[in-house]
């Protein structure tokens, strides 16, 4: 379809996609790769701070330069934000808080005098996460008998129960299965400089009750299973429990990376390190040498400035920057896609990971989202990797088309029962696992979703690949199944419904335009239906927590990106009318770019645990942009 431009001036299109070629190509890592920040909240520092304190590696890192950090994310309000603009989060004041102290800054610093105003009127740590109390008994300011526990049994349990650690995801599985000793030995680590919080306790210290709270409904019999297992635990009752602690520490071990990573995740790097100080390991160890750089690894240190990100995600935007270079005009065979082509080649896993505990059989063939990661491959990345090496041109094209086929028969055996694909797991869907009261972040499962979903079926109809069995078709109808009323779709790992929506319309339109024109049209509605008065795009997280905000937010760079795209999906395939909306998103885009080719914005757009965790990773402002104005050049024939 061919668009209008009678808004937009045709060099100024041109100047903002070479321009925002020209900063991508600057910023190519001389391997290959792209690699931006990925920001979190503050407790990814301050729980590596308690880390080093724990472990008694503090005077070797510049935490003088965390402390710092900490106190510029302060908000005016005393309290630290899980995201940009959210007004502020109990648990991720009180562990920054925590951090301070830590540091050395004493309860009479101003900056901490406003953060316990904020910390108690929010409730105070009574009221915090389970993993906020859990990190705090560790220095004995909370006690662990408000803490669940976790009967390390479950490491033995038989492949063929109906409950086996692989039915947590696999970042909860990480995470979790260290914690199995931590929780059982309940260690309370000597630090050069103790400190308490007792006054972070809305009640008064005194009055504190140390036990997990009541939902009042059917969920509170896992409180009951919980007392059983404290009072089996208290009397040396629990049936295998050295057995269970040491299949755990077996399990850390071996899938600690050669890079010294636990999954690729700080949660897991953290509370791997933590299980084997609780099991007296030694510092000079080599594994703990190794996990310890790993830490180091993910930390961003300037002149004033030291913090943590909770995970690496090169993979990710290399594919993603090949894929908006290439679209863009950028020539296939140009040697810096061609470098990281070969790149991501070499980074694709050839070892069988914890998904092949319920897939077995199947050759391994995905990529994951970081530098290393043999366990945990996943399939948003591996679909996004596959796109990205079909759009350029290598020396050695078959052994690609290789590497592309191997992939493919991994991901087709991945496609759970209800039709669509989970990130990293096969049928890791049984909810109640995010009823007990250790699973509070509810993000203990990983079933198919509807945004990785579009992304396998984009793939597909993208590079005209196949899948056998009528998968395509049963992917297709899980995907409608899941369209909401109002026409958008959630979005699981983007923030959210413009982020989820975008994914299906491009997936759609590329692999059954015909056969769904229908929702691909009421899906196309519901975008421009939220198009902000400037032009642009922007869904703030709480849309999470509440989805009456669903596509309501500030205008963002990212945002709007993947707003046109959708658009742009369903005016190509469908004939959609939806030039006036897409030219206004084009409009904003190149009036928010920068001199420099860059685009800037504050709010987090990814997300880690819906409710819970965002993410705001540095380039999604960087390479969506440039692949709408792409999309939008093609379509209007320039």
């Amino acid at each position: 379809m061919t668009l209008s431009i009678e808004s937009i001036s045709q060099a100024k299109l041109d100047r903002a996609i070479a321009n925002s070629q020209k900063h991508l190509l600057s910023i190519q890592d001389k391997q290959g790769y792209w690699w931006g920040e990925l920001e979190s909240n503050v407790t990814i520092t301050a729980e590596v701070v308690l880390l080093h304190k724990i472990w008694h590696t503090d005077k070797t890192r510049p935490l003088d330069k965390a402390a710092n950090y900490l106190r510029s994310q302060q908000q005016e309000h005393g309290g630290w934000e899980l995201y940009y603009g959210d007004g502020g989060d109990l648990s991720t004041s009180v562990e920054a808080y925590m951090a301070l102290r830590l540091l050395g800054i004493p309860a009479s610093d101003p900056a901490l005098v406003e953060a316990r105003k904020f910390i108690l009127q929010q409730g105070g740590i009574s009221k915090t996460r389970i993993f906020t109390k859990m990190h705090l008994a560790l220095i004995a300011c909370y006690d662990w008998k408000g803490l669940p526990s976790i009967p390390p049994w479950i490491m033995l349990l038989p492949e063929e129960s109906p409950f086996t650690i692989y039915e947590m995801s696999s970042w909860a599985r990480g995470s979790t299965v260290p914690l199995l000793i931590v929780f059982d030995r309940q260690p309370i680590f000597e630090i050069d400089t103790p400190i308490n919080l007792d006054e972070l306790y809305a009640e008064g210290i005194n009055n504190v009750v140390f036990e997990l709270p009541r939902n009042h409904d059917w969920t509170d019999i896992f409180l009951a299973l919980d007392s059983a297992f404290k009072f089996a635990q208290e009397f040396n009752l629990v049936p295998f429990r050295p057995e269970g602690l040491a299949a755990a520490e077996k399990w850390v071990l071996e899938r600690q990376e050669a890079t010294g990573d636990w999954g690729g995740i700080i949660p897991a790097m953290l509370n791997s390190l933590l299980c084997l100080r609780t099991l007296n390991y030694d510092l000079n160890d080599p594994i703990i040498q190794r996990g310890l750089i790993a830490v180091d690894n993910f930390a961003l240190e300037d002149e004033t400035s030291y913090r943590i990100q909770p995970c690496i995600s090169p993979v990710w935007d290399t594919a993603w920057c090949l894929r908006a270079l290439v679209e863009s005009g950028i020539n296939p065979d140009h040697p810096s896609l061609v470098k990281a082509g070969k790149w991501l080649l070499d980074k694709q896993i050839l070892d069988y990971g914890d998904w092949a505990v319920k897939n077995k059989g199947v050759t391994p063939g995905g990529w994951a989202f970081e530098f290393d990661n043999r366990f945990y491959p996943d399939l948003d990345d591996s679909a996004v990797v596959v796109m990205g090496l079909s759009q350029v041109t290598l020396p050695d094209e078959a052994t690609k088309q290789q590497a592309i086929a191997r992939c493919l028969n991994w991901m087709a055996s991945m496609q759970c029962k209800p039709g669509g694909w989970a990130a990293f797991d096969l049928d890791n869907d049984q909810d109640w696992i995010n009823l007990i009261p250790y699973g509070d972040l509810k993000a203990m499962i990983d079933p198919n979703t509807a945004d990785v979903t579009a992304r396998v079926l984009e793939m597909l109809g993208e590079g005209n690949l196949s899948m056998e069995d009528g998968r395509v078709q049963k992917a297709i109808a899980y995907l409608l199944d899941e369209q909401e009323a109002d026409g958008s779709w959630f979005g699981r790992w983007g923030v959210n419904y413009i982020y989820g929506t975008s994914g299906v319309l491009a997936a759609l339109g590329a692999i059954s335009p015909s056969l769904c024109q229908s929702e691909i049209e009421r899906g196309a509605m519901w975008l421009v239906s939220c198009q902000n008065p400037d032009g642009g795009w922007g869904e703030t997280c709480a849309s999470y927590n509440d989805p009456s905000l669903k596509g309501i937010g500030v205008s963002t760079a990212s945002q709007t990106a993947w707003a046109l795209t959708g658009i742009l999906a369903a005016m190509d395939s469908i004939k959609f009318s939806g030039e006036i909306a897409v030219n206004q998103g084009i409009e904003y885009l190149i009036q928010t770019q920068g001199d420099d080719g860059k685009w800037n914005e504050d709010y987090f757009t990814g997300t880690g645990f819906p409710c819970h965790f965002y993410l705001k990773y540095h380039l999604y402002q960087q390479y969506f942009p440039l692949q709408a104005l792409a999309r939008y050049q093609k379509m209007v024939g320039s």
